[in-house]
């Protein structure tokens, strides 16, 4: 399994709320176009407002983290041809201009170990 994440920022002018509801009624469809047929999972977290009962240290530079799961490198080199062509840039692009700052998206690949805890006794 190959994960993809990638740090994406709002475009300054649009409200947290504003961006999510966008995101996921606009933007979150142009990825899965993309991505149907390739990638397992399509997963977004947005970052939680500050509060202090939730918040520990600086709220993170970015608004939300994207999540890209591919079944194996083939699969990920496929959905990264496809959304090369010139058309598809040219539609993600258009729509990336309305809702992030694009300067600040990074994007990098990362192996996970997971833990399996045990059940609280109680």
């Amino acid at each position: 399994m190959i994960k993809v994440i990638t740090l994406l920022t709002r475009r300054t002018g649009l409200s947290p709320e504003d961006f999510r509801l966008y995101y996921e009624q606009n933007h979150r469809l142009i990825g899965e176009k993309y991505l149907a047929g390739y990638a397992q999972r399509y997963v977004r977290r947005y970052v939680c407002p500050a509060d202090s009962s939730t918040q520990y240290g600086a709220l993170p530079d970015f608004d939300v983290l994207m999540e890209i799961w591919f079944p194996d490198h083939d699969s990920l080199q496929a959905a990264m041809t496809r959304l090369a062509q010139p058309a598809a840039q040219e539609e993600i692009i258009a729509d990336e201009e309305q809702l992030f700052d694009r300067a600040k998206t990074v994007t990098f690949i990362v192996d996970e170990d997971e833990s399996q805890l045990p059940t609280p006794a109680g």
